[in-house]
């Protein structure tokens, strides 16, 4: 990532209101980007987003669902943007069970409305949709997912981000290969951590919740193993790669993982453990008894593209990841006002270490 490229660069931002579009509407502002927002309003109470009172840095942020295609559209217009990050999504497994019909509108027919409306606006350079390493079509077997493995889905979650990436591919192919065309790609993330998250049935947000309260923090399923990274390292791969489709020469439009080196992918309960102990004063977890959604088994991905062809890597393993979103929210629970004083300090360490 080069800090330069986007001081002064239109970027609009679907999702802004959440997690990791909260945090990298933080991050370009403090390049010196100038940011639109484009969202429904935070999904979480807290949320970072309102703690950070991030609004106040972007040059605009519209109250807004990707599923309303005029109005979408119209935004992007008026912005001028040069690039944009597509994040906006139902992004919990368990939701989509319960609201299926709203997961693949959201996640489909709300990506189809971005690609359509972003073919029409004149000097956008890039576009970069997230979706999700659930997108596989998961065999388990145990091998790491690269990205030209099969796609699927056996719940609506997984599979309406399957989708998405299928009509990512045919945009790509049927509208934006012409010569001069904006370059269209796809990032496939692992697990993401990091402080200002709260959204329900996610394990860090769980576990902190507990030893917050000090409480046992209760897991349902402690031996499944993710592919665990922190929110700044799946980001700095974003925004490397939007640097790289905005230059000439070689194409780099094509679907990318995002992923922690050999080791990060990791049981459950040992992330629970390790949460645990640096949080201390007695944090602990239990199994949460019951039925529950089924869920895979095993998810890993293979980065090995994004570090040979965009010059990416992870800076932080999984135990300096799990320190720094520890001490975010043990910080943030002493002192909500600090959101986004923790967050800026965190990405000047972060680009210190790149």
């Amino acid at each position: 990532m080069t800090p330069a490229f986007w001081r002064g660069r239109r970027v609009l931002i679907t999702g802004h209101t959440g997690f990791k579009g909260a945090w990298l509407a933080l991050w370009l502002a403090r390049l010196g980007a100038k940011v639109t927002g484009y969202s429904l309003p935070p999904p979480t109470q807290p949320s970072l987003f309102e703690l950070a009172s991030i609004s106040s840095l972007l040059a605009g942020s519209v109250t807004g669902d990707v599923r309303d295609a005029s109005k979408l559209a119209s935004i992007l217009k008026e912005c001028e943007a040069d690039v944009v990050f597509h994040l906006a999504a139902q992004s919990l497994v368990r939701r989509g069970y319960a609201d299926p019909v709203e997961t693949f509108s959201t996640n489909v027919a709300g990506t189809v409305n971005v690609l359509e409306a972003a073919r029409t606006v004149r000097g956008l350079r890039a576009l970069v949709v997230a979706t999700t390493d659930k997108c596989y079509l998961n065999r388990g077997d145990g091998r790491a997912f690269r990205e030209d493995d099969p796609l699927g889905g056996e719940d609506p979650y997984s599979a309406s981000k399957a989708a998405a990436e299928i009509a990512v591919a045919a945009y790509r192919k049927a509208f934006f290969a012409a010569p001069g065309a904006s370059q269209l790609a796809s990032v496939r993330a692992g697990n993401v951590i990091g402080g200002g998250d709260w959204a329900a049935d996610r394990l860090i947000v769980d576990l902190m919740r507990a030893f917050a309260r000090n409480e046992a923090a209760r897991i349902r399923y402690p031996q499944a193993t993710r592919p665990w990274q922190h929110v700044l390292d799946a980001l700095a791969g974003y925004l490397a790669l939007a640097e790289k489709l905005c230059a000439p020469g070689e194409s780099h439009a094509r679907a990318w993982n995002f992923g922690p080196d050999a080791g990060g992918a990791q049981a459950v309960a040992a992330i629970a453990d390790r949460a645990a102990a640096l949080w201390g004063g007695g944090a602990r977890w239990e199994r949460e008894p019951g039925e529950h959604p089924p869920e895979a088994a095993m998810l890993q991905l293979d980065a090995g593209l994004a570090r040979e062809r965009l010059g990416w890597r992870p800076r932080l393993e999984i135990a300096a990841a799990l320190q720094w979103t520890v001490e975010w929210y043990r910080d943030i629970d002493r002192e909500p006002g600090r959101a986004r004083a923790l967050c800026e300090a965190q990405i000047d360490r972060y680009m210190g270490r790149a």
